[in-house]
């Protein structure tokens, strides 16, 4: 199905090229949802913005097109509001028929993307011999969900974990283990993940503090490199415990991910230099090699360098980073690559890139995009932690949801008088708690930061995870009640657009399709959120003033389509965010 959306700007684009000529033949006409739904359904805005070009009045340039416009079957005839707004009102007739073909669709009318592409989004990306905490979480539900968008459109994603698995912190790591405990180098699992966490923060401090220590560490990241069999098979075992504790947080978010870590790429990184010095772009600072920035300075103002390998001959991570984006542009093939992480690596990203455009890493047909995202804060508006003021581990952040949601639903059961099995609460809490902390998350523009409240995001009233779920269930209990299976609805039955709530319900289920466009170009979750939101809201206004199953034949089953075809936009749109939905709540 073609949107609305779409139509209009085709219909008002050829109107543009009847009433002044070939060269309007590219303009973008700017049709968009009207901002003030009582002046119609969409506004086209173009006319305000060709007056000086045309050197007319925009009301007279807005009738000039209305007079060469031809909308068919889509739309009454156009008004001018303002200084020279076009609204458009879609007909009742059109909607009805629209609606019965998004009924009809398999995808709920979602176009395809017209190009399909090969595209790379790189997201979550913990550390090995660390456990995932709260500062995963973003990067991780927001690179999932840009993932299933992009997939639903038609495109091949490849979704790539970029652990930190290589590099002096391991050699630091092997060789204090080596010291304390060693059946930690050569047993799997002899040590819990929250033990080697501990071991590597002392690690860390003794590295810091010992000069003897550090130099042995050194030692075992050149041995690590050169292949040593001990110390790999140490590293090996290091990866592995660390990739399963992983793989328990992926399950729980149901994250489907390929992890493809610095180690990866690091025979690669000799070549990287080797490149950028033959395009004489390398220039020696303080013994290390370096590639002077535009437009980054240092505090004294001289311009700052991106160092690509150290004074010792060793890389670091704008090395691996460019590795990996020419292996990705290479032999991946990609045309997009998106990067999610925190708002703190922009100029790091910003530099990777500028070095890679120079040495001609990223051609001109690939498009390189970095996706930041703001802090997760508590309640008291600090960057969120535990009481002892140490970073929230990712695992316990979830578990705690889940009580959360636990215990709300025993109290609703109870103040219901309902008798639900352990099998139904249990998963209904599993759901309901992961939901809210994805959808807490993904609602909010990801530029921003936001507060982490469990009872916000658990509440039933309000842009949440658990109001969208009701709204499912509450449709899926309309079929229980009549004993309809939503499936076994006439196929040719017509849907008929009576009260003005079912209208405006049809209105925004025909922007589904728009809202997907947007994200996929946008790179913004948090537009199908707030699409989600509203159509749950249209849909309770529309239950709460049109009767469904009492109503007269054949108004009744044209309620019921409109009540599935929500239902499904619902489903669909949740899935897209990560979310499942539940029958019951």
């Amino acid at each position: 199905m073609t949107s609305i959306n779409k139509k209009l700007s085709y219909y008002f684009s050829q109107a543009l090229v009847k009433a002044f000529g070939s060269d309007f033949t590219e303009i973008d006409p700017l049709v968009s949802p009207a901002s003030n739904p009582k002046f119609g359904d969409y506004q086209a805005n173009i006319a305000l913005s060709l007056a000086k070009k045309l050197e007319k009045k925009p009301r007279e340039i807005a009738q000039k097109i209305i007079d060469n416009l031809f909308l068919e079957d889509l739309g009454e005839t156009p008004t001018i509001a303002g200084p020279g707004f076009i609204n458009i009102k879609i007909k009742t007739e059109y909607l009805e028929k629209e609606i019965k073909q998004q009924q009809n669709s398999a995808n709920l009318g979602v176009e395809k993307a017209e190009i399909v592409q090969k595209i790379i989004v790189d997201f979550s990306s913990p550390n090995i011999a660390k456990e995932m905490h709260v500062g995963h979480l973003r990067s991780t539900i927001i690179g999932d969900s840009l993932s299933r968008i992009l997939e639903f459109r038609g495109h091949q994603v490849l979704r790539l974990n970029h652990v930190g698995d290589w590099g002096t912190q391991f050699g630091m790591l092997i060789a204090y283990l080596e010291e304390v405990y060693p059946d930690a180098l050569t047993t799997a699992d002899a040590l819990e993940i929250g033990d080697l966490v501990t071991f590597y923060k002392q690690a860390k401090k003794r590295f810091d503090e010992d000069n003897q220590f550090k130099e042995i560490a050194r030692n075992k990241v050149v041995k690590l490199q050169a292949g040593e069999p001990q110390t790999n098979h140490a590293w090996q075992l290091l990866c592995e415990q660390s990739r399963r504790e992983f793989q328990v947080i992926y399950d729980i978010l149901d994250i489907k991910i390929l992890e493809r870590g610095e180690s990866f790429y690091n025979l690669l990184l000799e070549d990287i230099v080797k490149q950028l010095e033959q395009q004489e772009l390398l220039k020696e600072d303080a013994g290390a090699q370096c590639v002077f920035l535009d437009g980054f300075t240092n505090k004294s103002g001289d311009p700052l360098p991106l160092i690509v390998q150290k004074s010792d001959g060793g890389y670091n991570y704008a090395t691996t980073d460019l590795a990996a984006l020419k292996y990705r542009i290479n032999q991946d093939q990609a045309q997009r690559i998106i990067y999610v992480t925190d708002a703190g690596q922009s100029n790091h990203f910003a530099q990777v890139f500028q070095v890679a455009k120079k040495a001609n890493i990223i051609t001109k047909n690939v498009e390189i995009i970095h996706v930041p995202f703001g802090l997760v804060k508590g309640e008291d508006g600090k960057k969120l932690k535990t009481r002892s003021g140490t970073t929230i581990k990712l695992r316990d952040l979830l578990d705690e949801a889940v009580i959360y949601a636990r215990k709300d639903l025993e109290t609703r059961l109870k103040a219901e008088d309902r008798q639900e099995s352990e099998e139904f609460i249990k998963n209904v809490a599993q759901v309901v708690g992961i939901s809210a902390v994805k959808y807490a998350d993904l609602s909010q523009n990801r530029t921003s930061d936001y507060i982490f409240s469990y009872d916000k995001m658990l509440a039933l009233q309000g842009n949440t995870a658990p109001y969208m779920l009701y709204a499912y269930a509450r449709i899926k209990s309309i079929s229980r009640e009549g004993k309809i299976n939503f499936e076994n609805l006439e196929q040719d039955a017509q849907i008929f657009l009576k009260e003005e709530t079912e209208i405006e319900l049809a209105k925004y289920l025909l922007q589904l399709s728009e809202i997907i466009q947007e994200v996929e170009k946008t790179l913004l979750p948090n537009r199908l959120c707030d699409y989600l939101y509203e159509l749950s809201k249209k849909f309770n206004r529309f239950y709460e003033n049109c009767p469904v199953l009492k109503s007269e034949e054949p108004l009744r089953t044209s309620r019921l389509l409109l009540c599935d075809v929500t239902a499904r936009t619902l489903k669909l749109g949740l899935s897209l965010l990560g979310i499942p939905v539940l029958e019951r709540m």
